[in-house]
């Protein structure tokens, strides 16, 4: 088993950081582990080979940090990373901002047969994002290629893509648009948006954090959100499902969406 690289986040005085978003990245800029803080601020990223790497550390309301990492072969405890507040949250510039996806994430979660979870990927998506000023009339745009999804079982993702679910065949792609922005408090917002999955189009509402703004070590300027929403299969005209004895769909009509997004400014 690969060594595992640990950290605590923490503002001055000591205090845990919550919704702190960890990326490490090799030497090339490729994504290697990405995860968040628990509520003591402690992190874990498991599975790292041995070598160089870079740390960044980002959390609303705080300068985002860039620390170089050496794993060795029993791991790495990076201590504490202590984050400095911007004093305010201070937005995106007005322009354009590229989605990164080697940094970014969009993660599914649904119920098998009404019990346990399966949790599932779209492995493929690009976007961009217009900062405008005021910053609600912002417009995001991504597109995701329905094909790559990816549950972790090739049978699965198989019929995932067939015409019982995303039908790939006919509908390669899914679409989304931003249509507003609103504050909802601190760094919270409310993304009011059309999602588009088998040629049909819904409104959906992203419920949005600000992660902050800041300079990257590769010298361009970053920016980081995090969101979830809820889907309806049958919303979009997905609507197979499998009985079993016992009465319980097999695949839950209830789709948990999280989001992990970096944008670069261009």
């Amino acid at each position: 088993m690969n060594p595992t690289v640990t950290v605590r986040v923490i503002a001055p005085g000591g205090w845990p950081v919550e919704h702190a978003v960890l990326t490490l990245t090799d030497i090339g800029g490729q994504q290697i582990g990405r995860t968040t803080v628990d509520s003591a601020g402690r992190a874990a990223i498991p599975e790292v080979a041995p070598g160089s790497y870079t740390l960044i550390v980002a959390a609303p309301g705080h300068q985002p940090v860039a620390r170089s990492a050496v794993v060795g072969a029993a791991g790495l405890d990076l201590g504490e990373i202590e984050l400095t507040s911007t004093g305010e949250l201070e937005l995106p510039q007005p322009g354009v901002w590229d989605v990164d996806p080697v940094h970014s994430s969009v993660r599914i979660r649904a119920r098998h047969l009404g019990l346990s979870s399966v949790h599932g990927r779209i492995a493929d998506f690009s976007g961009s994002v217009v900062v405008t000023d005021p910053v609600e009339n912002s417009v995001v745009e991504v597109t995701l290629q329905a094909g790559s999804v990816d549950s972790g079982n090739s049978d699965r993702d198989a019929h995932l893509r067939s015409q019982d679910f995303l039908h790939t065949d006919a509908f390669p792609e899914m679409t989304f648009r931003s249509k507003g922005l609103r504050p909802v408090a601190g760094d919270r917002w409310a993304m009011d948006s059309e999602l588009t999955i088998r040629g049909v189009t819904r409104q959906i509402v992203l419920e949005l954090t600000f992660l902050g703004v800041g300079p990257d070590p590769w010298g361009g300027v970053r920016a980081a959100f995090h969101a979830v929403t809820e889907l309806r299969r049958e919303d979009f005209a997905i609507d197979w499902n499998q009985a079993v004895r016992v009465g319980i769909g097999v695949v839950g009509g209830i789709l948990q969406v999280e989001l992990d997004i970096e944008i670069v400014r261009r």
